[in-house]
C-alpha cells in the first residue's frame, strides 16, 4: 500500500541542475553508507527515507557494497521503495569497490560493473537506477573499458545517467575525451569528497567537470563528524572514533597536532554568530559554489536530516563571512 506523503514536500526543498543535463537534484541528498544500511536499523531507515521524502528530498544514494554486510543497503532500501513513487526518485547506485571472490568481483572491468549492476537491481526490487557510478579508477582495466560498459549500461536502459566518483581531474579528464571519441553516452555526475577540512576539488576537480558539463555532488561533507560538536571538548568515548580505543585516541591527537581542533573552534564561532550549527555552516559553504548540484548527507536518525535541511533554509554567506572562513581555513 502506497504511503501517503506531505502534499507541498517540493516547497520545502530547493533544487539544483546537475551539470549541463536535464537532471534535477535535491541540495541536500540522503546516503546510505555506514548507519542506515546496517542490519538491525530497518525501522530507522524506513523513519529517515519517509521524512527526508516527505521535505522534498528524491535522491537517494547507495553502493552495491554498502552495508554492513555489503548489499544490505539495496535490500533494505528496496522494500522501503515499494511505498514510494517511483517516477519522483532519483536512485543511485556504484560499483567499484571489493564486493565478491575472484577476479571479476572489484575494479572496473565490463563483466564486474555489468554484473553488479544485476544484482544491484534485484536488491533494489528496480528495473532502472537513475544514476550508476564507477566508485573509484581503476589502476590496470583500460579506461575505455569501463567507459564503454557505462555507455552498454546506459543504452541497455539499465540505467539513465552515468557518474564516476573519486576520480581526480586529470582521471576525470581523459574519461570526458574518450567519451566524446566515442560519442558514448556522457558523464552527467562526479561524486567527490569535499567539505571545509579537504578542498582539493577546487582546483584539481571543478575547472574540467565545468567544462565537460558534469554536475558535482559532494560526499562527507561534515569530513566523518569532525565539522560537528562532537570533538569541540574532546574524544568522547562513545562517538565513533571513542569507541576504537588507543585508535581512535592517536587519531585525535594527530588532528590536534595539524590544527584541525583549532580550525573547529573557529569554525563554531561564525556558526553560532550566524545562529547555525557548525554541521549547517558546513552545508552552506559547501553549497556556496554554484557548480555544486547537491550535498550528500549520512544519518542515523530522522533528527540529524532535519538540521541539515535546516541549512538549506539559512541566509546565504555574506562576503564579508566567506572572506572571514577562507582566511581561517588558509591560516
Amino acid at each position: 500500500m502506497m504511503q501517503d506523503f506531505a502534499k507541498y514536500r517540493y516547497n520545502q526543498m530547493l533544487y539544483r541542475r546537475c551539470g549541463k543535463s536535464g537532471l534535477k537534484l535535491p541540495e541536500i541528498s540522503l546516503g546510505f553508507w555506514q548507519s542506515l544500511g546496517e542490519a538491525g536499523n530497518e525501522r530507522t531507515c524506513r523513519d529517515c527515507i519517509y521524512y527526508a521524502f516527505d521535505h522534498g528530498i528524491t535522491h537517494f544514494d547507495l553502493a552495491n557494497n554498502y552495508g554492513p554486510p555489503p548489499g544490505n543497503s539495496e535490500r533494505v532500501v528496496g522494500h522501503i521503495l515499494r511505498d514510494l513513487p517511483r517516477d519522483e526518485l532519483i536512485i543511485s547506485t556504484k560499483a567499484g569497490f571489493y564486493m565478491w571472490e575472484g577476479p571479476y568481483g572489484d575494479w572496473g572491468s565490463k563483466k564486474y560493473l555489468v554484473s553488479s549492476l544485476d544484482q544491484s537491481l534485484k536488491r533494489l526490487n528496480l528495473d532502472y537506477v537513475d544514476i550508476f557510478y564507477h566508485h573509484r579508477p581503476d589502476p590496470e582495466t583500460p579506461l575505455e573499458e569501463t567507459m564503454g560498459a557505462l555507455d552498454l549500461i546506459v543504452k541497455q536502459g539499465k540505467a539513465l545517467y552515468a557518474g564516476v566518483s573519486n576520480y581526480n581531474g586529470e582521471q576525470f579528464r581523459r574519461s570526458v575525451e574518450l567519451i566524446r571519441q566515442h560519442d558514448w553516452a556522457p558523464i552527467t555526475i562526479h561524486q567527490p569528497s569535499y567539505n571545509m577540512l579537504s578542498r582539493w576539488i577546487e582546483n584539481d576537480l571543478l575547472p574540467h567537470t565545468s567544462e565537460a558539463g558534469t554536475g558535482v555532488i559532494a560526499f562527507v561533507p561534515l569530513a566523518q563528524g569532525v565539522l560537528t560538536n562532537r570533538y569541540l571538548h574532546g574524544l568522547p568515548p562513545e562517538s565513533r572514533m571513542g569507541r576504537h580505543g588507543e585508535e581512535g585516541r592517536l587519531w585525535y591527537e594527530k588532528q590536534k597536532a595539524a590544527g584541525v581542533w583549532d580550525k573547529v573552534t573557529k569554525i563554531n564561532e561564525i556558526a553560532e554568530a550566524r545562529g547555525q550549527t557548525m554541521a549547517q555552516l558546513a552545508i552552506t559553504w559547501i553549497l556556496r559554489d554554484d557548480r555544486i548540484t547537491s550535498v550528500l548527507i549520512g544519518a542515523s536518525k530522522v533528527e540529524q536530516i532535519a538540521q541539515n535541511i535546516a541549512a538549506i533554509q539559512s541566509p546565504k554567506l555574506t562576503d564579508d563571512e566567506k572572506q572571514k572562513i577562507e582566511a581561517m581555513l588558509s591560516a
